[in-house]
């Protein structure tokens, strides 16, 4: 089959598309899914880079679960929507044919199991290829009128940004300020905040306010605004900032923390400006802030993102599609987030025969 293979730790050359690739067999408990389209998220980039570090060396090259060595060559692509074509055993085969979206967390056993969780992409091979093999329970029939690439931009991005509600324990009634809005992570916050009855504050890239406007937040301030806390003051009327929803990290954290009122809640699932941060103890105690971390989601939450994409309430963000032989351009465009939404690979399909023909051979 055709596939991008990661093979290792460094910069785009590591990634090597490749026609030659064996194609997965299902194995017990498992089903082969013909890839429709595949999601590209920011863990993509940084377990190319090895840029998660470990807790004692912040500068340490590592896969996203800090200090684990990955095994290379990896197929990566964590979001993936495709076609069961194949089932293996104790799968029932009434299954082949399903239209699916994949939740890419590995583990067993309730939500304490997540932090030692497994991703698809990662510690398995992923969605860059024509063809997945996953464990059947976390394929996930999904009926939607929305095509394969819009369907590849919730997976990730979407089910961390509900986690990171439910862990913030956003509520009817709260004023949210939400980093990065005009990105995966960022666009899922908006709408599922707006869903509980919350008013939400999006902060974006100059030049994407009348984009993010399409998503409802009740204000729109740019990122690079002189003075933020003096700008979500003035658009928050009087109303206090009860949650920040941040992902971007970076410079502006200390100014994040400021604009929370006190007793307030800070929630981060990511560091795309930057990882390192400064923090004033004083902001931290005095206003008895809670600064909490939420990773990936559950599979509860999986199953309900999948309720909420099939009941059409959260719409996708398309913002552009590459063939999977153009990934090292499509990661270039990522990293420079010039785009609104997010960006999907479309595998490049064999004129040969299919895994079905192949398969009755």
């Amino acid at each position: 089959m055709r596939a991008v293979l990661l093979t290792g730790h460094g910069g785009l050359e590591k990634l090597e598309y490749r026609e030659d690739v064996p194609t997965p067999e299902p194995a017990e408990g498992e089903v082969l899914i013909a890839v429709g389209a595949a999601g590209i998220n920011n863990t993509d980039i940084w377990t190319r880079e090895g840029a998660y570090g470990t807790e004692d060396d912040p500068a340490a090259a590592s896969g996203w679960r800090r200090g684990n060595t990955m095994r290379f060559p990896r197929i990566q692509g964590a979001d993936i929507v495709g076609r069961i074509v194949g089932a293996g055993g104790s799968v029932n085969e009434s299954r082949i044919g399903e239209r699916v979206i994949v939740d890419n967390a590995l583990y067993d056993g309730g939500e304490e199991r997540l932090l030692d969780s497994g991703l698809i992409g990662s510690d398995r091979d992923g969605g860059f290829a024509e063809y997945v093999a996953v464990p059947a329970e976390n394929a996930h029939t999904i009926e939607s009128h929305l095509s394969d690439a819009e369907l590849a931009t919730f997976p990730t991005a979407y089910v961390t940004s509900l986690r990171m509600l439910n862990r913030a324990r956003v509520s009817a009634g709260e004023t949210v300020l939400v980093t990065g809005a005009s990105g995966g992570v960022g666009s899922g916050l908006v709408q599922f905040a707006r869903l509980r009855g919350a008013r939400v504050i999006a902060l974006v890239g100059s030049g994407k306010e009348d984009q993010a406007r399409t998503l409802g937040p009740e204000s729109v301030i740019a990122r690079d605004t002189s003075n933020l806390p003096a700008a979500v003051a003035k658009v928050a009327g009087g109303r206090p900032i009860d949650v920040v929803a941040d992902v971007v990290g970076g410079d502006v954290f200390a100014d994040l923390l400021n604009v929370l009122r006190p007793m307030g809640r800070y929630v981060s699932a990511g560091a795309i400006a930057g990882p390192m941060v400064r923090l004033d103890l004083r902001t931290l105690y005095l206003k008895q802030l809670e600064l909490i971390g939420s990773t990936m989601g559950t599979h509860e939450e999986f199953a309900s993102l999948v309720e909420h994409i099939a009941s059409g309430k959260i719409k996708p963000l398309l913002a552009r599609t590459y063939p999977l032989s153009d990934i090292r351009q499509a990661q270039r465009d990522f990293t420079h987030k010039t785009f609104f939404g997010k960006l999907v690979l479309i595998p490049n399909r064999s004129s040969g025969p299919s895994y079905a023909e192949l398969r009755a051979d």
